[in-house]
């Protein structure tokens, strides 16, 4: 009977006493985690951070960079489904001195912002960073502005 020599296995009784005596403990903030709701740390911060889940597209200058969504994740990694916090949107680099234009406040809705007009006026590389309030701020990959050339 496998199951039960796993179960009597001193692996899995030392496997069992750790993260018995860390969810009592309260000292494993890797090993568990909460799902959801307004998690926070041993240091009293939220838990919660956004991760860009669709990131920006290269485009020519004035361009729309795409459809970016941004999502509230809980300490477990899912989409934290009670967050409606609102998210800007801001450049993290900018090297050229461009602007960034469109919405750049969005109310997440059910753990999801999603902005679908934003531009750059100016060539260079970029990278976005989305930030929110009762959550920890996100950076994008970066993406490239190009200048329309004529043939």
């Amino acid at each position: 009977m496998l199951i039960r020599r796993i179960t009597h296995s001193s692996v899995a009784r030392t496997l069992v006493t750790l993260v018995t005596s860390a969810c009592m403990a309260g000292t494993a903030p890797v090993v568990i985690g909460v799902a959801g709701g307004s998690d926070t740390t041993s240091t009293g911060t939220s838990a919660r951070v956004l991760d860009f889940f669709t990131q920006p597209g290269n485009a020519d200058v004035g361009q729309g960079l795409g459809v970016i969504t941004v999502v509230a994740r809980d300490s477990l990694g899912n989409v934290d489904t009670t967050f409606d916090g609102v998210v800007q949107i801001s450049l993290a680099s900018n090297s050229t001195g461009g602007g960034l234009r469109g919405v750049t406040a969005v109310r997440a809705v059910d753990g999801i912002a999603s902005f679908d007009n934003l531009a750059i006026d100016a060539p260079g590389t970029y990278t976005l960073r989305a930030r929110a309030t009762g959550a920890g701020t996100a950076t994008s990959v970066p993406f490239t502005i190009t200048t329309v050339t004529t043939p």
